[in-house]
């Protein structure tokens, strides 16, 4: 049988491996950050309404330019934002994807800040982007001083930050953006996905856009909407940002089905949104149950919690799924991440945890390294 060390694949890609978080079919998943609350039935039904009105022209090609979808987020997103501002693809991974042809490639180089989420330097090899890793301050945050330190240092023509982090959930002082765009000529892109779950009221990356035409910010609908198998992500830039997607998207990119989905959805936002409240406050009391039971948190402004002082990390993944839960191992060293889930997942997590930790099968450790 042919292997795929058997084709002329391309030598950069030869000994990689594929992103992919396991996927098991357990009762209790909380281990890819999903919005684990069912859309609303009402919402549902009006999504329905707008897939099957759409079914109907299916038969054309959709709107190339997909202008409904991008009004309606531009209204979402405010800040003076206009559907000029605005880009959509398959999922903020094919809006990262897009972003790196269009300014990545051959002989470019995009610096991050691990460990952040793993899909940005495996999109940089799949673009022919060179990837180098930067070094975080203490408690997975970065300063001002050590953005610019490394910027001057790696001179890199692509800037990349993840605000709130995955998989730490560390917040991102704006001032941190500010001074990173300042000092370089490159792209500067900010990558929101969980935007949606930090503090009420507080800016985000979106309030620096005006004046700032290299800083492009990233959102997708796969979190706080609950969204994640419709696949709509999304960014907002400076309108010549969005004509340089054009060039390297694909035609008709976004199907009309994910253009009526989306579009029905974000009619619904108030009710969509109302879950993030409930998904914040399960989050807010695995930051605080964890360390009653030893294992020490980081401060998260996503919908999952990193928590820490586990002493056999893959023990401890191993008898939560013998118990049909499922959370991630991220080969952080004595950390492991949760999802926060609906309250009732959130219980049955906390309790098999107690009662493994209880039990002495594996549990926390006095003293963690990051």
């Amino acid at each position: 049988m042919t292997s795929l060390a058997d084709l002329p694949i391309r030598d950069d890609l030869r000994g990689l491996t594929p992103y992919g978080a396991p996927q098991k079919h357990v009762r209790v998943q909380l281990n890819v950050n999903e919005n684990t609350h069912p859309i609303p039935d009402e919402v549902a039904a009006s999504i329905f309404d707008s897939l099957a009105a759409a079914i109907r022209t299916v038969n054309r090609y959709p709107d190339r330019e997909f202008v409904t979808l991008r009004e309606a987020l531009a209204r979402y997103l405010g800040s003076g934002l206009t559907p000029e501002n605005i880009w959509a693809a398959n999922g903020s991974n094919e809006i990262l994807q897009q972003f790196l042809q269009a300014f990545g490639g051959p002989g470019r180089s995009l610096l991050g800040f691990r460990p952040t989420y793993s899909m940005h330097s495996i999109i940089a090899s799949g673009t022919g982007t060179r990837w180098i890793n930067a070094e975080r301050d203490e408690e997975f945050r970065i300063s001002p001083e050590t953005a610019v330190c490394w910027i001057e240092q790696e001179k890199p023509d692509i800037v990349f930050f993840c605000s709130p982090n995955n998989p730490t959930g560390t917040p991102l002082q704006l001032e941190t953006i500010i001074a990173a765009y300042e000092a370089t000529d490159g792209m500067v892109l900010v990558d929101e996905a969980y935007a949606e779950f930090g503090p009420a009221g507080h800016p985000t990356a979106l309030t620096l856009l005006e004046g700032r035409p290299r800083l492009v910010v990233s959102r997708t609908m796969s979190k706080a909407f609950a969204f994640a198998g419709a696949r709509v992500g999304y960014l907002a830039a400076d309108p010549a940002v969005t004509d340089a997607m054009r060039l390297v998207r694909l035609p008709y990119h976004l199907s009309a089905l994910t253009q009526a989905a989306a579009i029905a959805a974000l009619a619904h936002t108030r009710e969509m949104l109302a879950m993030v409240d409930d998904i914040k406050a399960q989050r807010d009391r695995l930051l605080t149950e964890l360390p009653k039971l030893g294992y020490p948190v980081h401060e998260s402004w996503a919908n999952f919690v990193l928590f820490g002082g586990v002493a056999d990390p893959n023990a401890l993944f191993e008898r939560l799924l013998a118990e049909d839960i499922i959370i991630r191992d991220l080969n952080i060293p004595n950390h492991l991440r949760v999802s926060a889930g609906t309250e009732a997942e959130t219980t049955e997590f906390l309790a098999s945890l107690a009662r493994i930790t209880s039990e002495g099968i594996t549990g926390p450790v006095d003293r963690i390294e990051a």
